[in-house]
């Protein structure tokens, strides 16, 4: 028996939408906002899942300390690309 390999794709994350696995979805979008962080329908696809997330579950005060510390974590890679990009631009000159 072979272990399952997880597909992080934006289309199976919409694949998970439609059959209504909502926290499958999520996470694909967010690992793929970790390697494309600009890609702004990536965040609008997270946005939507995790405010229909929100609506159907009250959110306990433990549960934000991953969530932020997840949004942190995007925060710091996504200021890593940024630095990234202005270096290979000077030694693209």
């Amino acid at each position: 028996m072979s272990p399952e390999v997880e597909i992080r794709t934006a289309t199976m994350a919409k694949i998970y939408v439609e059959q209504g696995y909502l926290e499958k979805a999520a996470v694909i979008y967010r690992h793929l906002l970790t390697q494309n962080p600009d890609r702004q329908d990536f965040l609008d696809a997270l946005g939507l899942i995790e405010k229909k997330l929100s609506s159907k579950k009250k959110i306990e005060p433990g549960h934000m300390i991953p969530l932020f510390r997840e949004w942190i974590d995007l925060l710091l890679r996504y200021n890593q690309y940024q630095k990234l990009k202005k270096i290979q631009h000077h030694y693209n000159r």
